[in-house]
């Protein structure tokens, strides 16, 4: 195995996605590992094309057809969104043999126009996943299980030898999970995500057409990762990038089309109107998050009031992808009322609520799950299961009415 190169929890998923569908498309920011993944996993004699290259894009987007004949099958493209055109072409191809498994495995960085030509052109032909910079099992050489998250069996988590003290958990935030700098030891990473953020706003934000004062938008995502963890507010983004507060919900919608940010919606019945409405911006990775709000030191980062929002945002991206890595989108929400109740996440399954919290304590209590007492489950709709709080304790803590403290590290 490459130096450079680190098992995914996805490899198993994408594998047999390939075995059921013509075509897989994996999504995903920049640098996140996707053609590297693809690379590492794809079988003898599957041809790797990338549109990044100029030359290559320009044929794709003007002979298509030519394009998609010429490479043959199987063929492996490497960012299509520079050349949306080539989707039809392969809808043909595919149809042509009968939508045979494994044809076409497709990545892209954007997710406007591209997934819009995806979703007119190859519905029912494509499986579609999303990738994100490496979880912290991953980073550590020990990835998740490909299962997705169960808190039926959060004991579990709890006997992965992945344990580490405040500080080294802090350094892993500070680091997040973007392949290079993890893998590269030597890496400075304050050069790299600068590197990376010009890329990201020369490559993909001008693709977009929708930024014209490039300054303003470095200066948004700078305000946006400073409210990791907090509702979305787009005024107060729009004052601290001084534009108005529509250019910022557009520019937020793609932060969010390219993979940089998630935004958790909140949970709420049908049955009442005192809870909030507005979503929770979070940046998924935290290391790219850190750099941009300016702490450009782990042990500062932990002394910081910032500390506990990026904690908390640094628990729902390892969530997030541990439903990813089985090829799910995350049935997590938020809770809050009117009357300051909340609770950090909300996991839903098979009709049961799972309350759970962050907290930066190594000592939880059911206190912290307080909140939960006022979730409304919509009559028989929901039943509220015992809480999860995660927490910097160094094992699992039993904790009153069957909830339990989970440690941070164990995600």
């Amino acid at each position: 195995m490459s130096a450079d190169y680190r098992e995914r929890s996805i490899e198993a998923k994408l594998q047999e996605l390939s075995g059921c569908f013509a075509c897989i498309m994996v999504t995903g920011a920049r640098q996140v590992g996707k053609s590297t993944l693809l690379k590492h996993i794809m079988p003898s004699g599957m041809r790797y094309v990338t549109l990044d290259d100029y030359e290559m894009a320009h044929y794709a987007k003007t002979d298509p057809i030519g394009f998609v004949n010429e490479m043959g099958v199987p063929l492996c493209i490497d960012e299509i969104q520079y050349a949306p055109e080539v989707l039809r072409a392969i809808k043909m191809k595919v149809d042509e043999a009968g939508q045979r498994p494994g044809m076409y495995w497709l990545t892209g960085s954007q997710r406007f126009e591209m997934m819009k030509g995806v979703t007119e052109s190859l519905a029912g032909r494509v499986a579609i996943v999303d990738l994100y910079s490496m979880s912290q099992q991953e980073v550590c050489g020990a990835p998740f299980s490909p299962d997705a998250f169960d808190p039926e069996r959060i004991r579990e988590l709890a006997q992965l030898q992945n344990m580490c003290d405040l500080t080294e958990l802090y350094a892993r935030i500070w680091r997040g999970g973007y392949p290079i700098p993890n893998l590269r030891s030597h890496m400075n990473t304050d050069a790299y995500f600068s590197s990376y953020v010009q890329t990201y706003i020369e490559r993909d934000v001008r693709a977009l057409s929708q930024v014209g004062n490039l300054a303003s938008f470095v200066r948004l995502m700078r305000s946006a990762a400073m409210r990791t963890g907090q509702q979305l507010v787009y005024s107060d983004l729009a004052r601290d990038a001084d534009i108005s507060p529509k250019t910022a919900a557009a520019w937020i919608s793609i932060l969010q089309a390219s993979g940089i940010i998630s935004l958790l919606e909140p949970y709420h019945v049908n049955t009442t109107k005192r809870l909030a409405k507005t979503p929770k911006l979070y940046f998924m990775d935290t290391g790219l998050c850190c750099w941009l709000a300016g702490w450009y030191n782990p042990e500062q980062l932990k002394n910081s009031a910032y500390a506990g929002a990026i904690l908390e945002t640094w628990v729902y991206g390892q969530l997030v992808r541990a439903f990813a890595n089985y090829g799910r989108r995350p049935p997590l929400y938020y809770y809050r009322d009117r009357d300051g109740a909340e609770v950090d996440f909300l996991y839903i399954n098979n009709g049961c609520l799972y309350p759970m919290e962050v907290k930066r304590s190594s000592s939880p209590s059911s206190a912290d799950l307080k909140g939960a007492s006022t979730i409304p489950t919509g009559g028989n709709r929901y039943h509220i299961k015992p809480g999860i709080v995660f927490c910097t304790a160094q094992k699992l803590i039993p904790l009153p009415f069957g909830a339990v403290g989970v440690p941070i590290q164990a995600l």
